[in-house]
């Protein structure tokens, strides 16, 4: 008996124990481990998509088995490595099997469910319920669309088998397919039909010629209108005279349509060359070592990357490439596409699904040796690896937010292991985490100490807006960076202004009753948006008209408060109107290919200042930047979070390091309003030596990673009540199971206690070792999976990077 283990998607009561089907005899040789396929599941006919685990040709089973309906792929959709990852991401991450395989996917590549209602005998059934079908014998149909007069009907018919509902399971990942024509005659056939034309037959003697001198060439209709100027009527002219052929043929899409120029490897200094020899040793001794690559903004770590990807490439292995931006991807997708052409790929959010989809074929088809992307490309389905490159490998976009909870990091290291090659993660201001593990020697430390044209890193300059405002009463620019702006705009150089807040307004106050307006759906007060002239959520996008009145006493002394990057932009103009200024966050970046265009334009010097959220501040290299502004350094300072000024320390370095990376100087203001604080004196100096050892006291003295590791469990309903509850009761399976080593924080009120219509409550583990840990946070896992189907959700984030 041919019988199959599949691990199933169903949105309620997962397992990652498989179910087994029997294999029909027909897709006996053609199933495939990894492959997706059709399953029936559950009663009333449903079918959903799963994912072949294993096969047995030899099975045996005592009892009645249901057979697998169908395939969704001609081959496997994922290998055996990522089938055994999946296995060991869904226990490191207290997750499912079949949420990590889907998150591996491209998103065109996850079933669509829909239901088919099908009517068995028109006579059994009423007028009101016939109309629906008009005239046919089934329909497609969504419950939340029908009438619920109609629906109670439909029930009842379904009950007594006068309709049937069929579950059925489409498969987005649909290849682009273009018109592509082929000569069916050869080049003295042409020839004769040529001499036989009229003379003025131009187009059609354009075809010919085009014949005779490519004869058995396939070529793509609009390459052939494009590139020989051959009017389609004049292609559809050839194929009804016998000359040519035409028929559909599968095209990749091309997501970087832009020409690349190519460019070289550059001469290395000594702390280069070191950093590629180790790494490159560990290549081609197949050694899975995690180098921790420590270097100063400018040091030159991108030219590292390169040359070790390099290395393995003339070892015949592959190369992955990882950064934590979209915003970073086309300027390294440049460098990286100008050294080794199309062997490259890119996996990124940006991309539209189709692009998408078609960069994972190109890699899983093995027409790709190199890929670039953010957090998600580290599934790359990409064979005999050689090495992995993680870039700003500190940034808290590493960590997935939603389950499968996975840091790359975590990731990375287990492919690495698989593979025997090395990861690298470089940064100039790493994690306290890595840092400690290099300092522990678990990772080996490489350090670029100085910049790669031996440059002396900004000068950095801290302005007290305490005392700006009292002085000018401004508190988005001092006088002193204002002036720094106009002599470099005097010298024709460029500028970066970071503030790490978008929209035009932090919020709207009244005066008379101080009444803020908050979003319906979250515990947050709305921001201002000038450009849509609407009231905004960042967390759910809730949207709603700016009021002209207050909604709580009516007053009309209505009054925008704090600053955001809209409004600072304005200012800006106001205050230096010759000066051609980029905005970049979220807002405008939108649209797809945007960061590229504004990266692009700013490159090419059509603008004179580039202002951004965090986006901008970091991996962007721009020689002609000699002045960086922080409008308001406290953004990140004071959040409820341990991380606050680890964040706010890597930030300002960060952004610090975009000036002066070519040969002129560059200068750096830091506006803020706590001046003293450590974080930002730190920054000042650039010394992150000096500011891990101060950080890793403060982390020791409060028991927090790296001296702790952390477990976050949430509850979320949208009944308060019901959140809290649930979170006291899972205290209490804690407090019975886990030792006295382990220190709980909570229950309490997340830091933003609604979002989206729903409450959230959470305990906090802190541990060194705690043995039960793992079997008491899976049967959480399993056993409020129940809660689910009523709304309340319990979630598990191992390690969070965030505790808010």
């Amino acid at each position: 008996m041919n019988l199959a283990k599949v691990i199933v998607d169903v949105p309620t009561m997962q397992t990652n124990d498989p179910y087994t089907y029997l294999i029909p005899d027909e897709l006996s040789d053609k199933i495939q481990n990894g492959m997706r396929v059709i399953v029936p599941f559950g009663a009333g006919g449903r079918k959903i998509q799963g994912i072949v685990a294993d096969i047995d040709h030899n099975g045996d089973f005592d009892g009645e088995l249901k057979e697998i309906d169908g395939l969704l792929d001609l081959d496997s959709a994922l290998n055996d490595e990522l089938l055994s990852m999946s296995k060991w991401m869904a226990k490191k991450t207290y997750s499912f099997q079949i949420s990590c395989i889907l998150t591996m996917l491209p998103s065109v590549m996850r079933a669509k469910y829909e239901k088919e209602l099908i009517i068995n005998d028109k006579q059994d059934v009423d007028d009101e319920v016939l109309s629906l079908f008009d005239g046919a014998n089934s329909i497609d149909f969504k419950v939340e669309d029908i009438d619920s007069t109609i629906l109670r009907k439909i029930i009842q018919y379904r009950k007594e088998d006068k309709l049937t509902v069929r579950y059925k399971v489409n498969d987005k990942a649909k290849a682009k397919k273009v018109y592509a024509v082929k000569p069916i005659i050869n080049s003295n056939q042409a020839q004769d039909e040529l001499d036989k034309l009229r003379k003025n037959s131009k187009n059609l003697a354009k075809l010919l010629d085009y014949i005779i001198n490519n004869n058995e060439v396939t070529i793509t209709q609009r390459k052939l209108v494009n590139d020989f100027n051959i009017p389609e009527s004049t292609i559809k002219s050839g194929i009804e005279k016998g000359w040519l052929t035409r028929f559909w043929q599968e095209e990749y899409r091309n997501p970087y349509e832009q020409e690349v120029k190519p460019n070289y490897p550059l001469k290395l200094n000594g702390d280069q060359q070191k950093a590629v020899d180790s790494i490159s040793e560990a290549t081609n001794n197949e050694q899975s070592d995690v180098f921790l690559l420590e270097g100063v903004t400018g040091s030159g770590k991108t030219e590292v990357y390169l040359q070790a990807i390099q290395k393995a490439l003339e070892n015949g292995k592959t190369a992955l490439m990882l950064v934590p931006e979209i915003s970073l991807t086309p300027q390294m997708v440049k460098r990286v596409k100008g050294r080794f052409g199309n062997k490259v790929a890119m996996l990124h959010s940006g991309l539209s699904s189709g692009e998408k989809y078609d960069e994972w074929r190109r890699i899983n088809n093995g027409e790709a040796d190199v890929v670039v992307g953010v957090r998600s490309a580290i599934f790359a389905p990409l064979n005999n690896i050689g090495i992995i490159i993680m870039d700003e490998e500190h940034e808290a976009s590493y960590k997935q937010d939603d389950a499968p909870r996975y840091h790359t990091r975590d990731v990375a290291k287990w492919r690495c292991d698989y593979h025997n090659c090395p990861l690298v993660l470089g940064s100039a201001t790493p994690s306290l985490e890595s840092r400690a593990r290099a300092t522990k020697g678990v990772y080996k430390l490489l350090s670029l100490p100085k910049r790669i044209n031996n440059q002396s890193l900004p000068e950095v300059r801290i302005i007290d807006m305490k005392e700006e405002i009292k002085t000018t009463g401004d508190e988005d620019f001092s006088q002193e960076l204002l002036a720094a702006i106009n002599n470099r705009l005097q010298k024709n150089e460029q500028i970066v202004l970071m503030l790490n807040r978008r929209g035009y307004s932090s919020f709207v106050m009244c005066r008379s009753c101080g009444f803020v307006l908050h979003c319906p759906n979250c515990d947050i007060s709305l921001t201002l948006h000038m450009d849509s002239r609407t009231m905004k959520c960042h967390y759910c996008g809730h949207e709603e008209p700016i009021p002209n009145k207050c909604k709580n006493c009516g007053s009309k002394k209505i009054r925008y408060y704090g600053t955001g990057t809209q409004k600072v932009q304005e200012k800006l103009q106001n205050l230096v109107p010759n000066a051609r200024i980029l905005r970049m966050d979220v807002d405008t970046t939108r649209r797809k290919g945007a960061h590229e265009k504004i990266l692009q334009k700013f490159g090419n010097h059509d603008a004179d200042i580039l202002l951004g959220t965090q986006m901008i501040a970091k991996g962007l290299d721009f020689p002609n930047v000699t002045l960086v502004g922080v409008l308001n350094a406290d953004t990140s300072l004071d959040l409820p979070d341990f991380r606050s000024s680890e964040r706010t320390f890597n930030l300002l370095t960060q952004v610090s390091g975009r000036a002066g990376r070519a040969d002129k100087e560059g200068l750096v203001y830091i506006q803020t309003f706590n001046p003293d604080h450590y974080a930002i004196r730190l920054a000042q100096k650039q010394d992150y030596e000096l500011f891990y050892r101060k950080e890793m006291s403060v982390r020791h003295q409060t028991n927090y990673p790296p001296y702790f590791f952390t477990v976050k469990i949430t509850a979320s309903d949208v009944n308060e009540a019901k959140a809290a509850a649930k979170m006291f009761e899972i205290q209490k399976i804690l407090k019975a199971k886990l030792s006295d080593q382990a220190l709980m924080l909570g229950p309490s009120p997340s830091s933003i206690l609604k979002l989206k219509n729903k409450y959230y409550y959470q305990i906090i583990i802190k541990y060194k070792n705690e043995p039960n840990l793992s079997e008491c946070l899976n049967y959480i896992l399993n056993h409020y999976q129940k809660d689910a189907q009523k709304g309340l959700y319990v979630n598990i984030d191992p390690d969070p990077l965030n505790f808010m």
